[in-house]
C-alpha cells in the first residue's frame, strides 16, 4: 500500500499539507467540504499542487511534519523541484556558527 504527502493551494493563496493512503479520495473530501472543521473547508476551491509517494505511513507522516515546518518559499521551491533552493533556504535557518 502506498501513502502520500500532498500540498493543496487554497483559494486564499495559503497552502495545506497533509498525508493519506488514498490521494484521490482525500482530495475529493477536501474539495467537496466533507469535513467542515478542516482548514480547507472555507478556503475552497482547492488545487493539488504537490504530491509525493512513500512506502509507509510513518515515512509519509514524518515528511508531512517536516514540510509543515518549512517556510512558504521553501515549500514553493520544493514544488518547483528546485532542490538547490530548498537546500539554500535550509542553510539559511541554521544558527550562526561562533568562532572559538
Amino acid at each position: 500500500m502506498a501513502f502520500w504527502v500532498y500540498i493543496l493551494r487554497c483559494n486564499d493563496g495559503s497552502y495545506y499539507t497533509g498525508h493519506t493512503d488514498n490521494l484521490e479520495k482525500r482530495f475529493a473530501e477536501h474539495s467537496s467540504g466533507a469535513i467542515p472543521t478542516c482548514y480547507t473547508y472555507k478556503r475552497r476551491p482547492l488545487e493539488l499542487v504537490f504530491s509525493q509517494e512513500f512506502a509507509t505511513r510513518e515515512e509519509a507522516l514524518a515528511a508531512e511534519r517536516q514540510v509543515k515546518g518549512w517556510s512558504r518559499k521553501k515549500k514553493e521551491a520544493m514544488m518547483r523541484g528546485d532542490w538547490a533552493e530548498v537546500s539554500r533556504l535550509a542553510r539559511g535557518k541554521q544558527p550562526p556558527s561562533h568562532p572559538e
